[in-house]
């Protein structure tokens, strides 16, 4: 209830004021708003996985030359992990 209260304050608040910024800043937050709810009632966000992903998409393009599909994604996991690959002996 405190939350919401402090919501409708902000938000009005955005609205009164005839600052272009405020207004965008407001719609952004409004347009956030359940997944910022989420991590304020549950304290649990997906900043890990985000974060992976980024790291992922960003190996995939140094690598995107590679012909060798398991060494692209031995690259993808050495730049994820910063572990080196322990291979088989052949």
């Amino acid at each position: 209830m405190v939350i919401s209260h402090r919501l409708h304050r902000f938000l009005s608040w955005c609205a009164d004021s005839d600052i272009p910024e405020l207004l965008t800043l407001a719609e952004t937050i409004d347009a956030w708003w359940p997944e910022t709810l989420a991590f304020i009632t549950t304290s649990v966000t997906n900043a890990r996985t985000e974060g992976t992903n980024r790291l992922i998409k960003d190996a995939a393009r140094v690598a995107f030359g590679f012909r060798n599909l398991t060494n692209q994604r031995h690259r993808v996991r050495l730049h994820c992990t910063h572990q080196t690959i322990n291979m088989p002996a052949a």
